[in-house]
């Protein structure tokens, strides 16, 4: 019965016509919980983990033969409903937000602006790094915007090798990626 009516929720939110956002209803807890992620083009070598996606909210790509816990990297995107975040007013105040999230996070961190990256439909994403060595954080972020969506695509690596590996992969992924997927 939840399912239906998570079901007949989502149906009833209004929502961005264009971008192909993926949306999921589950329960958590003793509510609903709404996600919305970017649907993006297959990895060769990887597969989407279904389990791990709904129980973050984004779409998680883990190379195959692994899982997401021990996998040494780990890609995935987001897309973040502005309607329900009013007091996010535009991607640098997101931007803002998460830098400020990741610094009370680990007092080691290291933020860095990226270069930015461009989809496949011409869309310039704003990069940034997040380098954390004791807590082996190892991440790049891009920040984009469709419609009524903030699109966060993140690469999170266990080590600096593994980041440094996976990057040319995750650029190659973001390049391939367009709105009308």
């Amino acid at each position: 019965m939840l399912k239906l009516i998570a079901t007949l929720c989502l149906a009833l939110v209004p929502l961005a016509v264009g971008a192909e956002i993926e949306k999921y209803a589950n329960s958590c807890k003793q509510s609903i919980c709404f996600h919305w992620w970017p649907k993006v083009p297959a990895i060769s070598g990887w597969h989407h983990d279904e389990e791990q996606s709904r129980r973050f909210g984004a779409n998680v790509w883990v190379p195959d033969g692994k899982s997401f816990s021990d996998a040494d990297g780990v890609i995935y995107a987001e897309a973040s409903y502005k309607p329900r975040t009013p007091d996010i007013q535009s991607l640098a105040a997101l931007i803002d937000k998460d830098r400020q999230f990741f610094q009370k996070k680990a007092a080691d961190i290291v933020i860095a602006e990226g270069d930015a990256l461009r989809t496949a439909d011409g869309q310039s994403l704003r990069s940034l790094t997040f380098f954390a060595k004791s807590s082996n954080q190892w991440g790049r972020v891009s920040y984009g915007e469709e419609g009524e969506f903030y699109l966060i695509f993140t690469l999170s690596a266990h080590d600096k090798a593994s980041y440094e590996r996976l990057l040319p992969l995750y650029k190659e992924w973001l390049a391939s990626y367009k709105e009308s997927h």
